[in-house]
Parts: C-alpha cells; structure tokens; sequence
C-alpha cells in the first residue's frame, strides 16, 4: 500500500489471485535524485490473496497474501516513459541501473470487525506484518468501510429521504495506520523510514440498495492516501508521499491502479496497478448445478 494501493481489509471470505506491478523509480523527469538508493526497479509479482471469516469467532477474520516473480524494467519501465509519459507530455524519466532478481513478499492481518450505526460491520481494527526480500513492517490499522450517510448520520438528524438515496448508491471508508519499519534486500535499513504513519480516505460507488451482498457484484473506488514514506532521505527523514488510486471491481475480480500523481511528484514509490480473479466465485459458478 505504500505505493498507493487501496488497503482496507476484505470483509467477506475471499480467493483471489492474480498480477501485481509496481515501479520504484530512482530518479524524477528532471533528472533529480529520489533517495539513496541506486537503482529503479520493476516489480511484478503473481499474487495470491486469501481472507478467511472465523467461524468460532464471530467478527475475526484474517487475511494472507503472497507475492513473487522477477524484478526487471519491463512492463513497468515501457509503461511509464512510452506510455504514460507520452499521453501526458511528460518528460522520460531516466534510468541508469535496473534492479534484477527474484523477490518476494508474504503478508499477513488478523482483524476485528465491528458493527456500527447499525447492523453491518462497518468498524474495523487490524494487526498485520509484511516480510520479504523488499522490505520488513509490523503494524496497526484502524478505521471504517463502506460506511453510510445515512445509517451514520439520521440519528443525529432524523429520517432523510436525500441520505437514504444517496446512500444506496455511494459509500465511503476511511483508516489509519501505523507501522514500524525495517530494511530488506532491496530497500536497505538506511533507506527505509523506522517508522510510518498513513492515512486512506475513499468513496465507493455502486448499487448497494439494502443488500448485505459487500461487495456488490459492480463498484467503482476512487482512494487517497496520504503515506509519511516507505523511505528516508540520506538524513534519516522520511518522505512523505500523496498518491491516489481507482478500483473497478466486477462480478469475477477486480482492476486496480494507484499513482504518485497526485502529490506532484514522479519519484520513488512511482506507480502499480493488479489484476485479480476472484476464484472463490468462478469455482461456484463452475460448479453450480
């Protein structure tokens, strides 16, 4: 998440696997030096990701996440300068050494889920750990999902017709977290940050009417992160980092892409994007009489 992907936990049992991209990019279009690290570096990991509901423990679940495959320039170095880059006018950002090798990342979260402003689990608390050949964290998240105005809000003000459309139709989330940090084999102890401090604030949008089916078979996500940095500066300071990202989930999977964009930057955590399929729901299809 800390190159800006959406984060919060699944709050239903999932199967899901797939491709993700990422890009550390060592320097930005002008030329201008991200941090001490000195390379760029292209990550594309065959994903696996798997939420689990406890049933001897209502409200828990927990999640683990696998990620593997060569660290090279492309896809994610054609993607940037030959596609985005010129889309947009933008200058090429220039490369001079590419990290290659095979890395990995397993991580994992226990939640608890919690019902709020009514009878869905909307609240959640989480304690998790990324390990791997990138970078090592263990952390602590907090926050809500897929929250409704209206269930949150008519107590206050009473009964409104606008709330309870409006809310049938868009939802929204938001969490914080924490996270102490340390080096790997690609991101060294003296380039990763000790300690980080981010923020997910995001608006969904889809046909939720009164259906408990989260989530629902089509939504569209738009997410802002605000992240204190994944890395540090040759000081020891971390740099903070503002990156936004837009999902569309469908009946099978889900699409997904995230950038620095937003921060007026093309340094560093650059950008990534997954493709995932929901395998849990194609094997019910497969095997539905």
């Amino acid at each position: 998440m800390h190159w800006g992907a959406i984060a919060y936990p699944d709050q239903e049992q999932t199967l899901v696997a797939g491709m993700t991209f990422n890009r550390f990019t060592e320097f930005n279009g002008k030329g201008e030096r991200f941090n001490a690290i000195q390379e760029s570096a292209g990550l594309n990991f065959a994903t696996v990701s798997w939420t689990e509901r406890l049933k001897k423990f209502p409200g828990w679940s927990t999640n683990l996440t696998v990620g593997a495959g060569p660290t090279q320039a492309n896809p994610t170095l054609y993607l940037q300068n030959d596609v985005t880059h010129q889309l947009f006018g933008n200058s090429s950002v220039p490369v001079t050494k590419e990290r290659e090798a095979t890395d990995f990342m397993v991580n994992g979260t226990l939640t608890r889920w919690a019902k709020l402003f009514g009878e869905r689990e909307v609240g959640f608390m989480s304690l998790g750990f990324a390990a791997g050949s990138l970078y090592q964290e263990a952390f602590a998240q907090m926050g809500l999902r897929r929250l409704s105005l209206a269930e949150a809000l008519e107590p206050v003000v009473g009964t409104s017709t606008f709330l309870r459309g409006f809310s049938q139709f868009v939802r929204f989330s938001g969490m914080g977290r924490y996270g102490q940090l340390f080096g790997g084999a690609a991101f060294r102890d003296a380039t990763v940050a000790a300690q980080n401090y981010l923020g997910q604030v995001s608006m969904s949008i889809a046909s939720y009417g009164d259906s408990d089916e989260m989530p629902p078979r089509w939504e569209l996500e738009f997410a802002f992160t605000i992240d204190s940095g994944l890395f540090a500066d040759p000081s020891g300071h971390s740099i903070e980092r503002r990156l936004g990202s837009v999902a569309l989930r469908f009946p099978y999977g889900f699409l997904e892409t995230w950038n620095d964009g937003i921060g007026g930057t093309d340094s560093g955590p650059t950008f990534g994007f997954q493709i995932m399929i929901d395998l849990r729901r194609i094997y019910k299809q497969v095997t539905a009489p």
